[in-house]
């Protein structure tokens, strides 16, 4: 074990948790569960938002890893291994609970008790992400990764996805946690290895969308969905090479400096994952040195500016209808006469988009702030304007709607994600920038409960007839996706004013950033 306690294990390890926490999958086992337990679609949208709840609530993972990391503790007992076991117990409890209701072995519970278990599980996210040192994109492309997995062996039977779900990704963390430590990092001599495990997570996307449309143009036998499985696992398994080339890079490095005698050591940095699991901090390990900018708000400070809610009516309005989509992206494509296994190669393929928002933005945002001039508040509008427009797509119904919408609305909820945390620390600091960042995620829930139970399940249960509560036909979500086409809307007005508030402030960064 010795030999594999390094920084680039850990993070192979954080890639492999991550890639196998299976988000944005509500859409595979959400008609399973409303047809199981008798739910109209009001009832349903309850229960997500609960999910929405969960994965967005990073203050608990935050104040435990906080406890029991402390920065110069990088073995022993504690660690963030602790959190990860945390994160998956609550995982492998609430999707076996769920699960065991859906086949029947517990008797129909009532709502609220489904609510508790839906929680328990999108919970254990904030966990997973919270303990892990790797980008967002890992964790977006997960859906897409376990969707791969569940056709390969299990295709057609939802509520075995349901188990599948408590099982792989806790067996997954439970295996891979004692490698998970706390180290120091130069993110000058990192940044090239860093940028490879990316380039994996987007040549593991492309791959994923290549077979997603070899498998709507021809039917695959079985030897070659298990060929193209194991394909997978080799592409998933492939940062281990990038892993043991850096490894080797650091011990010649180390052997070098170790024969030099300097008084001018290169100052390490930390880094850790956002508590809300989006994007990387650098840190600096010496906090007197941070100027008064850089230490910035604190959140009762925060919440005294107009800026902060400009952004976080922003986020309501963007994050809040993006995730009211994939909740209900299985019942929209029943009602348009799309096939089950259409739907769930549609929620694949928003993990895929929300995998290439993610990654992709990141890098966007900052080659244009500083070459361009173009400010994040800006990109946040222009991703605003994009949601508008997606919006608008679905609400039309032609033929293939759904895939066009998912590659808008996929790619605008990663970028959301990756912006939201970088604009939070320009604007208010890094100092208290993860208590104001999951402050700004309670948008999340916010929105998808507004979005979802309000507007969507209420239209569509007026609509709906039969006992199944089913509805048919364009007109089951048109008029809910123009209203949120409309309060996308004046979310992107909200993220124009706080462009425009912001311009001088990120001006002087970049002039700033021009001078290093």
């Amino acid at each position: 074990m010795d030999r594999l306690s390094n920084k680039w294990m850990a993070t192979v390890a954080s890639i492999w948790i991550q890639c196998s926490s299976g988000t944005y999958t509500f859409g595979v086992y959400s008609p399973i569960l409303k047809s199981s337990q008798g739910y109209d679609q009001s009832t349903l949208e309850i229960v997500a938002v609960f999910r929405d709840i969960g994965s967005s609530a990073g203050v608990l993972a935050g104040v435990l890893y906080s406890a029991i990391t402390p920065s110069n503790n990088h073995s022993g007992f504690c660690g963030p291994w602790v959190v990860l076991l945390a994160g998956a117990i609550q995982n492998f409890l609430g999707y076996f609970l769920m699960w065991g209701c859906v086949v029947g072995l517990i008797q129909r519970p009532p709502v609220p008790l489904m609510c508790l278990f839906m929680l328990l599980s999108s919970h254990s996210m904030p966990f997973f992400n919270t303990a892990n040192t790797v980008s967002g994109g890992c964790a977006g492309i997960s859906g897409a990764i376990i969707i791969q997995v569940y056709n390969t062996f299990y295709k057609g039977e939802p509520s075995t996805f349901i188990l599948m779900l408590a099982l792989l990704p806790t067996f997954v963390s439970l295996g891979c946690m004692l490698l998970v430590r706390i180290y120091k990092a130069n993110t000058s001599d990192d940044k090239k290895h860093l940028n490879g495990f990316s380039a994996i997570a987007l040549i593991i996307a492309g791959y994923l969308m290549i077979m997603i449309i070899l498998e709507n143009i021809f039917s695959l036998p079985s030897w070659a969905r298990n060929f193209t499985f194991i394909l997978l696992l080799i592409l998933l398994a492939s940062p281990l090479g990038i892993a043991i080339k850096a490894q080797k890079e650091d011990s010649r490095r180390f052997l070098k400096t170790f024969n030099l005698e300097s008084n001018d050591a290169a100052k390490d940095q930390a880094y850790h994952e956002l508590p809300s699991g989006e994007g990387e901090v650098n840190a600096a390990l010496d906090e007197k040195n941070l100027s008064d900018e850089e230490e910035g708000m604190n959140l009762l400070q925060a919440m005294c500016t107009v800026n902060f809610w400009l952004l976080f009516i922003a986020m309501i309005c963007g994050m809040g209808s993006t995730q009211a989509v994939i909740n209900n992206l299985s019942q929209i494509g029943q009602s348009l006469n799309y096939t089950t296994v259409e739907v769930n190669n549609l929620v694949s393929l928003w993990s895929i988009w929300t995998c290439l928002g993610r990654v992709g933005s990141g890098y966007l945002s900052d080659y244009l702030l500083h070459t361009r001039g173009w400010t994040r508040p800006l990109l946040m509008a222009i991703t605003l304007a994009t949601v508008i427009i997606g919006h608008i797509v679905i609400a039309s119904g032609f033929p293939g709607n759904l895939y066009v919408g998912s590659i808008l609305m996929g790619i605008c909820d990663g970028s959301q994600w990756s912006l939201m945390p970088t604009i939070t620390s320009d604007i208010f600091g890094v100092r208290h920038m993860g208590t104001i960042f999951n402050t700004f995620g309670l948008g999340c829930p916010i929105g998808s409960y507004i979005f979802s139970v309000r507007v969507i399940g209420y239209i569509y249960d007026k609509e709906a007839g039969g006992e199944d509560h089913s509805c048919f036909g364009t007109r089951c979500f048109m008029i809910s996706f123009f209203i949120m086409a409309s309060l996308a809307l004046l979310g992107f007005l909200f993220a124009i004013a706080l462009f425009q508030r912001t311009k001088g402030f990120y001006m002087v960064r970049r002039l700033k950033h021009s001078l290093k």
